[in-house]
């Protein structure tokens, strides 16, 4: 039975592997495997389905276990936007984002690795594009969580950092500012 974040994790990421998705964790949990742990309420995946697997993935979720609406992650696929599942048995909310078709996300997605955490290999983004991300994530809603989420990541990375990427990424998208504020 899966009654805690571990065992979503690896059942979920179970499940799109057996469908044929590629994905990567991605916010605060792909944080926390690279370092930066604290408390969140979902976990969020980023997938590259077909049509056809990802009807096989929502098909194999067993409906004792999960709620996931077919018709969401059908339109999710044509809008490129997200669903969610939602495992019954510990509460866990898994938030299921289409790749987008953007320069950044094509990028961050190659960069993606398998790393071993939570008691499973599951791939990851890299702790530069999840730093990236985080602060666009902390522009569209002014979260400075999302800051000091930047700073831990960046003070754990340390001279292993790649900054010409972040700050070719961080141009691209318009962070500056946040960048700037990261840094400072």
């Amino acid at each position: 039975m899966t009654d805690d974040l571990d065992g979503t994790l690896e059942d979920i990421a179970a499940h799109l592997d057996a469908a044929g998705i590629p994905y990567m964790v991605v916010g605060s949990i792909a944080a926390a495997m690279h370092g930066r742990a604290r408390s969140t309420m979902d976990v969020d995946i980023v997938i590259e389905p077909t049509a056809a697997s990802l009807k096989a993935f929502v098909e194999r979720l067993p409906d004792a276990a999960y709620y996931v609406s077919p018709e969401a992650a059908v339109d999710a696929l044509k809008r490129r936007s997200q669903f969610n599942v939602l495992d019954l048995r510990s509460g866990w909310k898994v938030d299921l984002m289409i790749r987008k078709a953007r320069p950044f996300s094509i990028e961050e997605f190659a960069r993606r690795s398998a790393r071993t955490s939570f008691g499973r290999t599951v791939v990851v983004a890299s702790i530069e594009d999840v730093i990236v991300a985080k602060l666009e994530w902390a522009r569209m809603g002014s979260s400075e969580r999302q800051l000091e989420d930047c700073r831990a990541l960046v003070g754990l990375a340390a001279a292993g950092l790649d900054v010409a990427y972040v700050e070719r990424q961080v141009a691209a998208l318009g962070v500056e500012a946040e960048w700037a504020r990261v840094r400072a």
